[in-house]
């Protein structure tokens, strides 16, 4: 299938999403189309899958203008998505998900699940997707059900597919694998739009790559353009890639967890006996696939989640189960997974959540009267270090973007003196620019001898800010590594090797 978008535009009142962008995918291409969080991306994505309707512009398939009004007319045209959060049922099996609205039939009740899975194991072979027709969703790795979301598309004779930040889940194994599905769907001529902010995979894949900032289309380049060439025309300005560190040369412990248990929501065991210590001027970066007890760990250490056995210690201090206040109050600063459920009020002000963790202190507040001159004048100075864009430091948090509702959250945390800081996906939704300066502060907080635990589904920021590396697997270290072990290896322990079997 040839693909050209002309002129596209959508707007949402006076915001302007996507400005005249134009494009042409060719068949058996992989077009990258590369940008910030907030770019205009995924806009651009639901408007080619029917999703949203464009304001201007034309769509052309195959040369012909094509009027796309939903995403079952999109199917009908041959497109199909693989959405970075599965359209999956997890107890169903993997041919029940595929053939799921669409389901072959012998007679008007009964569904031909034969012929089905037939069609299946026709598909995994040819793609070589290497996927049980069988299996029960919920019990295959995250990497094997995106390939079911790929036989979806694929069944409903899909010669489009777009990726949608398809590797945010995945190990480097996994990584590697989908790339070469990719390579595979494109020498059978599938066209594929590659959608993502990662430039090592673009540079790996990508046959052409379009770049968007700021919902324009800002320049083109060959795969064999550097990371830093790509990442400035991301950004518009020059960005610096490395993580510049100082000797690693830790001090004392400062935060030991011992035999650690917790629960998840179901009551199920998600931290299983997990032990780690921090020490003072070091960084310790967990890594592991999502949904595998980070997130309950971290909500543990910060009060956010009863441990059932086990002890968190700060300085020689028990401070298992604490309240979120009292642990704020000994100097735990925290940067949460989810930035609108656990780290904004997004009804109050910019300038009030920058104080959210602070309001009754010096300055901001005194002998229980608010010192309003004090908060705005601390929230202008943070929008202008942290770059956090906005039109005023009045308007509510629930207005900034995703990416400027994590600058908030990193600035009002990294501004205050810690004891230590608990960092989850700490850069999530923010672009290269915003990133490299995010991981300065970090770095900087480090340097004066502080502990800092880092928890990041990206390996590139895992190996970049560790002094040392943990790897989380079904709620437990599978090994703690140095950052000079290779990819390979942490990936393997990600998948639940262990450091002497993921020795590479």
């Amino acid at each position: 299938m040839e693909l050209e978008l002309r002129g596209i535009t959508k707007r949402f009142g006076a915001f302007t999403a996507n400005d005249q962008i134009s494009l042409k995918v060719e068949p058996g291409q992989i077009h990258s189309l590369l940008g910030e969080n907030g770019a205009g991306k995924s806009t651009l994505m639901n408007v080619l899958f029917g999703l949203l309707r464009p304001d201007e512009g034309e769509i052309l398939i195959d040369g012909v203008v094509t009027s796309i009004t939903d995403s079952g007319e999109a199917v009908r045209r041959g497109i199909g998505m693989v959405h970075q959060h599965f359209m999956l049922v997890p107890v169903f099996s993997v041919t029940e998900n595929v053939v799921l609205g669409f389901e072959p039939t012998k007679s008007l009740n009964r569904v031909d699940y034969r012929q089905a899975t037939e069609d299946i194991h026709r598909l995994s072979r040819q793609f070589n997707l290497d996927v049980d027709p069988d299996a029960i969703v919920e019990n295959l790795p995250v990497g094997l059900q995106q390939r079911v979301e790929i036989l979806k598309a694929l069944s409903h004779d899909a010669e489009l597919l777009i990726l949608d930040e398809p590797t945010a889940v995945l190990t480097p194994q996994e990584i590697d694998s989908l790339m070469e599905i990719m390579r595979s769907l494109a020498a059978a001529g599938k066209s594929i739009l590659f959608i993502t902010h990662k430039l090592k995979e673009v540079k790996a894949v990508a046959d052409v790559i379009t770049v968007i900032r700021q919902g324009r289309v800002v320049g083109t380049a060959e795969p064999s353009a550097s990371e830093s060439e790509l990442a400035s025309l991301m950004v518009g300005r020059d960005v610096r890639l490395t993580v510049e560190k100082t000797p690693y040369d830790p001090g004392d412990e400062v935060l030991e967890v011992r035999d650690l248990v917790v629960l998840d929501d179901r009551g199920l065991v998600a931290v299983n006996g997990v032990s780690l210590d921090v020490r003072a001027g070091e960084v310790l970066a967990l890594a592991g696939v999502q949904g595998n007890g980070q997130t309950e760990f971290v909500e543990a250490l910060v009060g956010m989640r009863p441990v059932q056995s086990g002890t968190i210690t700060l300085h020689g201090r028990d401070i298992t189960n604490l309240t979120p206040r009292q642990a704020l109050d000994v100097g735990l600063g925290h940067i949460p997974e989810d930035r609108q459920r656990d780290g904004l009020v997004l009804t109050m002000s910019v300038a009030d959540n920058l104080v959210l963790n602070t309001p009754r202190r010096a300055p901001f507040a005194r002998h229980g009267t608010r010192n309003l001159s004090a908060v705005n004048e601390n929230a202008q100075r943070l929008v202008r270090d942290f770059d956090i864009r906005t039109t005023s430091i009045q308007e509510p948090a629930s207005s900034l973007s995703g990416g400027n509702q994590q600058k908030v959250i990193v600035a009002r945390e990294l501004s205050r003196s810690l004891e230590f800081l608990v960092a989850s996906q700490p850069t999530r939704g923010l672009d290269v620019g915003s990133i490299e300066y995010v991981h300065r502060q970090i770095i900087e907080h480090r340097n004066r001898g502080n502990g800092s635990l880092i928890v990041s589904s990206e390996l590139d920021e895992v190996l970049a800010l560790g002094d040392r590396i943990a790897v989380m697997y079904e709620g437990r270290i599978s090994g703690v590594v140095d950052p000079t072990a290779s990819r390979e290896s942490i990936g393997l322990l990600m998948a639940g090797h262990t450091t002497e079997t993921a020795s590479v």
